[in-house]
């Protein structure tokens, strides 16, 4: 059995995950990197993406999208993220429309008059609601 290690992810709202785990891969910045227990000290910025968790003697991998954030691994794993959200609990219709809705924004909203931070949210949006639809799509958990 390997090593395991305490992982938090926190969101504005709640503690969405707590518990022992073998592994944790994120998307940061600059691509996706694993975390297992041992890892040297790192603070990682976190991209929109799809954060996967191998828990405590587990086989297989459980799943969630986050929306950015940020790790920091020490002797324990803390993630902080604005938004996180299991796989089976994601809604594609309501992603879909958010999708929609953020690129119907983005189309009569793509001129030089528009705030350049509005566009930027409006493409995070949409990227944010591919990555929920295509997690849900794909299922829960993974094998690895």
């Amino acid at each position: 059995m390997a090593k395991s290690v305490l992982l938090e992810v926190i969101t504005p709202s709640k503690l969405f995950y707590k518990d022992k785990v073998e592994m944790v891969i994120v998307r940061t910045l600059t691509g996706e990197e694993g975390f297992m227990a041992g890892h040297t000290w790192a603070c990682k910025l976190l991209d929109v993406g799809v954060m996967l968790i191998r828990e405590e003697g587990a086989t297989d991998f459980k799943a969630a999208a986050i929306s950015g954030g940020y790790i920091d691994v020490r002797d324990s794993f803390v993630i902080y993220t604005d938004s996180a959200e299991w796989a089976e609990d994601i809604d594609i219709d309501r992603a879909l429309k958010e999708k929609t809705a953020a690129e119907e924004w983005l189309k009569s909203h793509n001129d030089t008059s528009t705030d350049p931070n509005h566009i930027d949210k409006a493409k995070i949006s949409i990227t944010k609601q591919i990555t929920r639809m295509n997690l849900a799509a794909n299922g829960a958990r993974r094998k690895k």
